[in-house]
């Protein structure tokens, strides 16, 4: 394992910040005090910043030895927002905020994208830009596409970028990255029948949507199992039924909410298609009607495939063909999707170990995502970092030669 010496040796300092950014987690677009540290360990360093893309981001600029004249740029993304949950670890670091966690790791990737600032501040060795790019609400808020919207790709001009995230059940010291789908398009829906209450005992005297709801739910797992492409990925899942309020009563209405994922828009929409006009024909036949909503959140996350080999390839050289894997696929929803709908590039996997590295008094559940036990591995820290400092020499060194060929 090739890991850069002095990311060693500032290893208990940035763990440090990490512990200190869990300690103190904020909810999407609250991130101010850890903006405020971000930035502050960035001027520290000599590195400029610029604030407020998507209300509360920061982005690092670090110049090569060119002064980044030959205009070739690379962004390089963390995630800084914490999950609105209670945490069950009691150890030292613990949140300090009742009903918040960082139980996503974004602690970890801000550390990790911290630690390579400091490392750039002292050795830029590479011609062009590296952007840092520190991006709020990734956890349902849509911080990156609100950073892309108040001009992160047109006051930034790069031309490809990345993004790293912590995956628990890997052994520490590997790898993942695939090209294509790695990530799903996470949205949610809402359907509202209206029927005809009444008295239970004289059902003929009313429109039921209990039943009809029921139907729905059957005919929506149909549209994955019959509509689409057997090789086509798709998931419907109905997590919540609300009607009624007591027992001899047929009810008025009956809610239906739940989530659609998919890896492409083709298979989205789809799947939208069907779902509205099974909803409103099962509806029709029985008399009743309904309000069908559909809310389209995050797209699926692409991978390029010239830059995920890439980053493998850097991947190898660090830690060893046999610690690089293949991604697989998972229906969690990522906002970097955003970014890699304006820029080409890669989102990859860094492994998190299986919670054996969590201190004494760490909660009784699994070292899971979004578990209320977990914890980031600060061992990674040094890993994640060396990670993105050759990926980003590499892709600049990569782009500058094939520029001066052509």
């Amino acid at each position: 394992m090739q890991v850069i010496d002095s990311l060693v040796t500032q290893a208990a300092g940035i763990a440090s910040l990490r512990r200190d950014i869990h300690a103190h987690p904020e909810l999407c677009f609250e991130e101010v005090r850890t903006a405020d540290l971000v930035a502050s360990k960035l001027t520290e360093w000599g590195i400029p910043v610029h604030r407020g893309l998507g209300t509360t981001g920061v982005v690092g600029i670090v110049h090569g030895r060119d002064g980044g004249a030959c205009g070739r740029a690379i962004g390089l993304r963390a995630d800084m927002d914490a999950l609105p949950m209670q945490e069950h670890n009691e150890f030292e670091h613990k949140s300090r905020h009742a009903g918040k966690m960082h139980a996503c790791g974004h602690d970890g990737h801000t550390a990790m994208l911290l630690a390579a600032a400091q490392h750039f501040a002292k050795e830029r060795h590479f011609d062009g830009t590296v952007y840092l790019i520190f991006q709020p609400a990734e956890e349902g808020g849509g911080g990156a596409r609100e950073m892309i919207n108040d001009g992160l790709f047109t006051q930034f001009d790069m031309q490809a970028v990345f993004g790293m995230h912590n995956w628990p059940g890997m052994a520490v010291g590997q790898f993942a990255v695939s090209p294509g789908p790695v990530m799903a398009s996470s949205n949610e829906f809402k359907i509202t029948i209206h029927g005809k209450g009444g008295h239970a005992a004289m059902p003929h005297n009313t429109i039921d949507p209990v039943p009809i709801a029921c139907q729905m739910v059957q005919a929506f797992q149909n549209i994955v199992s019959r509509n689409k492409k057997p090789v086509d990925a798709g998931v419907v899942s109905v997590t919540m039924i609300h009607t009624g309020e007591a027992t001899n009563v047929v009810p008025e209405r009956c809610e239906l909410q739940g989530t659609v994922r998919t890896f492409t828009l083709e298979v989205l929409d789809l799947i939208e298609a069907r779902m509205r006009e099974v909803a409103e024909h099962t509806c029709a036949a029985h008399q009743a009607t309904c309000d069908f909503e559909f809310v389209r959140n995050y797209p699926p996350t692409i991978n390029a495939p010239a830059e995920a080999e890439f980053a493998a390839a850097v991947m190898r050289d660090v830690v060893g063909e046999a610690n690089v894997l293949a991604q697989e696929p998972t229906m969690g929803a990522e906002d970097f999707a955003y970014m890699l709908q304006e820029r080409p590039g890669a989102y990859f996997f860094i492994a998190n170990g299986e919670g054996a590295h969590r201190m004494h008094g760490h909660g009784e559940g699994p070292c899971t995502l979004h578990n209320a036990s977990y914890d980031f591995n600060d061992d990674l820290i040094p890993l994640g970092a060396t990670v993105w400092v050759r990926l980003a020499e590499a892709w600049l060194a990569d782009k500058a030669g094939a520029k001066e060929a052509a």
